[in-house]
């Protein structure tokens, strides 16, 4: 659902060995004292600001936190999940071990991994949260998986997403059923689809879904890249890439920076079909108005990819305690419930209904998905995020083919 997930390529090559572990949560220690120890404390959470719908709900969600436990929530508005990454590295490097500038970071992917790789992460946590019990650990398995890596409780999920493609009824009856009708219908109707530039997660996102189409053996997906294989398994992918990149919008010569200026542009009607990784998106944007409410989605045969969005605590974050409390806030059903909403976000909710009571069940049962959001049911497979390897190099690759001309 990115929903947002942000990349981060290659900036630990050149970063130091961690000399010791990041601290752990303290597992003796009751949730009524982190409570206690968490009152007073602010928590900067490092997270995407480029859409106005999820910087409201951070805002409201920071008014719950004040309210319910003395805890002041800061939205540091990111272009990129890199940024905070970043951030948390230098001030590693720099003997910044405790006292940290970021408490809180919205994440996943290979963000998580080189965090993870480097130790700059702080935990386990997210098994310990007195909510992680209503968290649906069977059915939605990428609650516990990141782009093919365990998060062995250094994550803490808060929205599930899947890969959707969205389109206006009022300009197009029936859309493509597959990849391949897609590429030949982007080549029959030029100017009327784009996708945003990567290595915008999107953007990416798009490329490894077409790669999923395109591979003989999606089986390889889930290990890391081998780079004497590479250059051979992803050559459908730039053949499919090369076909329709004189029929894009504005003739392939320019992109869309983003999620949000792709859906725009759907708004505006300069494109005919656009694609989100929430699914309710669409139904969320007719609510507020801000889209036509002929706009439907629609999956491909053979499903989308999917995945969850997650929360993650830097090793030296001034306020451990007080993210820990807001990484539970976030999974309590009244939250989660407020942003499956259509009419707020219309995320998915990561947790498992029939662990609820019979009175939160209801207030997830009663909600109107909206016009434009599929089913479950319609809804397709969910595949799995490719190793975290593949969004790295997908992103490298094609930059140098079409980046550097733009």
């Amino acid at each position: 659902m990115q929903i947002q997930r942000r990349h981060f390529l290659g900036a630990f090559a050149a970063a130091a060995t961690l000399p010791s572990l990041p601290p752990a949560a303290r597992a003796s220690e009751t949730w009524d004292a982190l409570l206690a120890r968490a009152r007073g404390q602010t928590v900067w959470w490092h997270a995407w600001g480029g859409d106005p719908k999820i910087n409201d709900f951070i805002t409201w969600l920071g008014e719950q936190a004040q309210t319910r436990y003395g805890i002041a929530l800061k939205h540091v508005k990111l272009s990129s999940t890199a940024e905070a990454v970043a951030a948390v590295l230098a001030e590693r490097d720099a003997g910044r071990m405790t006292g940290g500038s970021v408490d809180l970071i919205w994440i996943n992917g290979e963000n998580f991994a080189a965090m993870r790789a480097e130790n700059l992460l702080f935990g386990p946590f997210a098994e310990r949260l007195p909510n992680w019990s209503l968290v649906d650990t069977t059915g939605k398995p990428a609650v516990a998986t990141d782009f093919t890596l365990p998060t062995n409780g250094y994550e803490s999920p808060w929205a599930m997403a899947q890969f959707v493609f969205e389109y206006d009824t009022a300009r197009l009856a029936v859309p493509p059923r597959n990849m391949a009708a897609l590429r030949d219908w982007i080549i029959a109707n030029p100017g009327r689809f784009t996708y945003p530039q990567p290595p915008d997660y999107l953007g990416v996102t798009f490329l490894k879904q077409i790669l999923y189409a395109t591979i003989a053996e999606p089986a390889l997906l889930q290990a890391p890249v081998d780079p004497t294989a590479y250059d051979g398994l992803v050559a459908p992918l730039w053949d499919w890439i090369a076909a329709i990149t004189p029929a894009l919008w504005r003739a392939g010569q320019a992109f869309p920076p983003s999620e949000a200026a792709l859906g725009q542009l759907l708004a505006d009607g300069e494109i005919d079909i656009s694609f989100a990784f929430n699914p309710g998106r669409a139904s969320a944007e007719i609510a507020a108005g801000t889209l036509s409410d002929t706009v439907r989605t629609f999956t491909p045969s053979g499903g989308t990819i999917g995945n969850a969005s997650f929360l993650a605590i830097p090793f030296n974050a001034s306020a451990p305690e007080g993210a820990q409390v807001i990484a539970n806030l976030v999974l309590s059903p009244d939250v989660q419930v407020r942003a499956q909403d259509p009419a707020i976000l219309g995320f998915q909710t990561v947790l498992d209904l029939g662990r609820l009571t019979p009175e939160d069940r209801a207030r997830f049962t009663a909600l109107d998905l909206g016009v434009a959001t599929l089913g479950p049911d319609a809804l397709g497979p969910a595949l799995l995020e490719p190793h975290a390897s593949w969004a790295t190099e997908l992103a490298r690759d094609w930059q140098a083919r079409y980046g550097t001309a733009r």
